[in-house]
């Protein structure tokens, strides 16, 4: 799933090679991603990109025809070719294809096993509901402990679900959940409201540190490297069965939701309910 670092990363990468050129065609092949249906992708044909922005997990193409908002849902991205360069060799699961005037090409893929990409052609970004509803981004500089804080409010839901809710804090998915939480000591399981100042101290800068970290190891770095720099820098996700960096303990695989997940049993005691 992408994740604000990556989504962040790839934001940067493409925003300086797309800055004011022209979108000279846009191929949608998988229909069923168009949300705005009188205002398709191909209306954007022909406008000039005046940027690209980041939204939680989704990104924004701002054109003189308006914005083309994009979602990746669980397994969206945008793979990059270069002016004269051939495409790749590998069968790419595309859903869209946008075409500069120089020749570049962004191919939106979806790799999943049921398609979540989404496309909207609207006036303000906010027109998209999905953005519209977003939480405090941990990766604005503007991001307060109070902002954090109203985030976690006093609901008795399990912390990771937490984290992962796009309403309470925007950007966190899975992978970087299981990150922040063995960065603060914490169980997955612990409800916000359970937690202690001194806990929901070591979550803030937890989330804080995990995500800005990220976002510094990642840029620069071309888009079809970002998925594999990001599985090598994880502690814990996706390392069940292997010694915890930190303590030597076996990280723990759990499931949930269908969800993969991973912990350390040493560092992330469970916490006795309040």
């Amino acid at each position: 799933m992408p994740e604000s670092p990556e989504v962040q990363a790839l934001v940067e990468f493409l925003d300086e090679r797309i800055q004011d050129h022209v979108i000279a065609g846009l191929d949608v092949a998988e229909f069923r991603i168009v949300k705005t249906r009188d205002r398709p992708p191909a209306s954007v044909v022909g406008a000039r990109i005046r940027g690209m922005r980041r939204f939680g997990k989704h990104v924004g193409f701002d054109t003189t025809a308006g914005w083309l908002m994009i979602g990746f849902g669980r397994n969206g991205w945008i793979r990059w070719q270069p002016p004269g360069d051939p495409a790749g060799e590998q069968p790419v699961p595309e859903v869209a294809r946008i075409t500069l005037e120089s020749g570049a090409v962004m191919r939106l893929v979806d790799t999943g096993d049921f398609l979540a990409v989404t496309a909207s052609v609207v006036d303000a970004p906010t027109d998209v509901a999905g953005i519209a509803a977003l939480g405090p981004d941990p990766l604005s500089p503007d991001f307060s402990r109070e902002d954090f804080e109203r985030a976690l409010g006093t609901r008795r839901k399990q912390i990771k679900a937490l984290l992962q809710e796009q309403a309470s804090l925007a950007g966190i998915g899975n992978a970087y959940s299981d990150e922040i939480l063995h960065r603060a000591r914490l169980p997955h399981t612990v409800h916000a409201a359970s937690l202690d100042a001194e806990a929901k101290e070591r979550l803030f800068h937890a989330v804080v540190d995990i995500l800005r970290g990220a976002v510094a190891d990642r840029l620069g770095l071309p888009p079809d490297r970002l998925k594999q720099a990001k599985v090598e820098a994880m502690a814990v996700h996706g390392r069940g069965g292997e010694a915890c960096p930190v303590c030597g303990a076996t990280i723990l695989d759990h499931v949930a939701g269908g969800a993969s997940a991973q912990l350390c049993p040493h560092c992330q005691p469970e916490i006795t309910a309040v």
